[in-house]
Formats: structure tokens, C-alpha cells, sequence
């Protein structure tokens, strides 16, 4: 019986893979039908680079403002002021946790 069927167990087998890849490019993790979650999450990730490079920029600003060369009296004060926790006796302070 096994020898009746020996013929086509080369076309079986190719035809099983074919139907293995090809269920795997509609339905894997990156298949045809997971196109729009790719795009939304692209998406997603896109805004939060944008709002971290501006945070970045903010950074090196602040940073560039408390280098020698260029010292920024303000920002020096509003700096010491948060991290020794000191201001004027007539200052408001109200803290709050990030």
C-alpha cells in the first residue's frame, strides 16, 4: 500500500510546505494580516521619539546654559534651589512628585 503512494509523497511534502509558509505570511508576527497593528504601533513609536528628542533638546539647552562659558544665574538658582531644597524665607514652595 505504502509503495502505491510512494509517487506522491515528494508532491505531499512540497505541498505541505507551501501551505505551512504560505499560512505563516497571512498570519505570523509579521504576516499580511498584521499590517495595521504594525502601523499603529510605528505610529506610537514615532510620537515618542518626537517627544523625547524635544526632551533631549531641552536637556542639552538647560545643559549648555551651566557650563562655564555661559552661566545662566537663574537656571544655576532654580537648580540649587531643587536640590538642596533651599529658597527665601518669603518663597512659596510647593513640591511635587514626578
Amino acid at each position: 500500500m505504502l509503495a502505491r503512494f510512494r509517487p506522491y509523497l515528494s508532491t505531499a511534502a512540497l505541498a505541505f510546505l507551501i501551505f505551512y509558509f504560505g499560512f505563516h505570511a497571512f498570519t505570523g508576527d509579521r504576516g499580511l494580516l498584521m499590517s495595521g497593528q504594525r502601523d499603529e504601533a510605528l505610529a506610537a513609536k514615532t510620537t515618542e521619539l518626537a517627544r523625547l528628542e524635544n526632551e533631549r533638546r531641552d536637556l542639552e539647552t538647560r545643559a549648555r546654559l551651566l557650563r562655564d562659558n555661559s552661566l545662566s544665574r537663574d537656571l544655576l538658582e532654580e537648580r540649587a534651589r531643587s536640590l538642596l531644597g533651599y529658597g527665601d524665607p518669603r518663597d512659596y514652595v510647593i513640591r511635587v512628585q514626578r
